[in-house]
């Protein structure tokens, strides 16, 4: 049998190949001093890698479940050629289970003096800033019998963006509103609280939009349609404590509620409306406020990447007295928060009238879907227990949103995938009947 490479090596020099791939010095003068000879050669002339130059490029944000590429340039300033292996280290949630290895290890050659690029497919599995961790370049001799190995640092930050599934209801969502505010041609009548115009009465009409006094310098009865009112002030409010941290599917209810909280920003942008955004438990983890319709989604979307839910208990007072800082006249507060029984009684309801007596106030609370799929189990003890759970969960939650309606305050309570076109269908009936 023909050998090749290392091992013909070793063989023609007649030593016993110990360590073929990293051997010490000591086993190899030891066994040959030839061998020792060539091994010191074959360190000799593997490239340094200190004095190697690696530079960054690529993508510094992505959406999470999309992908990032990130380009690493590797300069050889020396006078021998590179032959290495490289290890491109990222944290764990930069990519999907399992795929880690095959994505950060690369193999390259860089002749003398020039420079390679490679690259570093990113597939990151948390919303957050993921920054690069140190580049280790393992040097190859041309035996392959010697290595030099060193790290740099290479300093790089992707941050992985909210994923705005929702986005998907957006277009029906905007259809509706075109309705609303006039248009198409179908303008809405007897709802809002701007006048747009008028028009000849048609049987159906409700009777109370008719306009008398234009009505009588006519021959036809005249009717009052009206818009939806334009530059209102919306107050999204999450509440970052700890039952945001609560599971729901495979993502924290904070991150369902983001997605329901760039739907509606994104509609009521789109409608003329001013949106803020106040992230809050026992102190303010984000206040975004002042930015435009073409400005506050993007900036959005970027405020609400690095936040995590905190496992504190929220101060109702303490959110209470921010968002009246933060809107100091009238507007529509939607708090994303939950629908537990014991921090509404405990925390929210007692300050609930300071918000009440100002603003509108919506609660948007994400439901969680096993719960619902619980309470329909049958066929063995454990599944009617089950059944038994989920139903007084159920109707405590209940019990709960409707203290808060008879308070005024507008519920929303749905699943993860329900949630964000139930709360932009709300947030669109309140403009429609000018109760914003």
């Amino acid at each position: 049998m023909a050998l090749t490479g290392r091992a013909a090596l070793i063989a023609a020099l007649g030593a016993v190949p110990i360590g073929i791939w990293e051997p010490s010095w000591t086993g190899i003068l030891a066994v040959n001093a030839p061998l020792a000879a060539a091994c010191a050669c074959d360190f000799a002339l593997a490239a340094p890698v200190r004095r190697l130059g690696l530079t960054r490029s690529g993508d510094t944000s992505t959406r999470l479940g999309d992908t990032a590429d990130v380009t690493l340039t590797v300069t050889n300033p020396s006078g021998r050629p590179l032959r290495a292996r490289l290890r491109d280290a990222w944290p764990p949630s930069s990519w999907q289970p399992g795929t880690e290895a095959p994505a950060s290890r690369h193999t390259l050659t860089v002749p003398a003096g020039e420079r390679r690029r490679l690259t570093t497919r990113l597939r990151p599995t948390r919303r957050g800033d993921r920054q690069a961790d140190r580049v280790t370049i393992r040097s190859y001799g041309p035996l392959g019998l010697f290595t030099r190995q060193g790290t740099h640092r290479v300093p790089w930050t992707v941050r992985v963006l909210p994923p705005f599934t929702s986005r998907k209801h957006l277009p029906s969502k905007l259809s509706r509103l075109r309705e609303l505010d006039g248009r198409t041609s179908v303008l809405t009548r007897g709802e809002g609280t701007e006048f747009d115009s008028l028009r000849d009465y048609v049987p159906g009409d409700d009777t109370r939009s008719i306009d008398w006094r234009a009505t009588a310098r006519q021959s036809t009865v005249a009717v009052r349609t009206w818009r939806p009112e334009r530059d209102r002030h919306i107050l999204l409010v999450l509440d970052t404590g700890r039952t945001s941290a609560a599971r729901v599917g495979d993502a924290p209810r904070l991150d369902a509620a983001m997605d329901a909280a760039l739907l509606l920003a994104a509609l009521a942008s789109r409608a003329g409306d001013r949106v803020d955004l106040l992230a809050y438990d026992r102190r303010v983890r984000t206040l975004l406020q002042g930015r435009t319709a073409s400005e506050v989604l993007p900036a959005m979307v970027n405020a609400m990447a690095t936040l995590e839910p905190e496992l504190v208990e929220t101060d109702a007072r303490g959110l209470t007295a921010t968002a009246l800082r933060s809107a100091p006249r009238r507007s529509l507060l939607v708090l994303f928060t939950t629908l537990d029984a014991a921090p509404i009684e405990e925390g929210l309801l007692p300050v609930l009238p300071l918000l009440t007596q100002r603003h509108a106030v919506l609660v948007a609370a994400v439901a969680d879907p096993y719960v619902a799929e619980m309470a329909q189990a049958r066929g063995n003890p454990d599944a009617v227990y089950e059944a038994a759970a989920a139903a007084q969960a159920q109707t405590e939650r209940h019990r709960t949103a409707e203290h808060l309606r008879r308070h005024g305050v507008t519920v929303v309570d749905a699943t993860p995938e329900e949630l964000p076109p139930a709360l932009a269908d709300a947030y669109l009936e309140l403009k429609a009947a000018g109760r914003l």
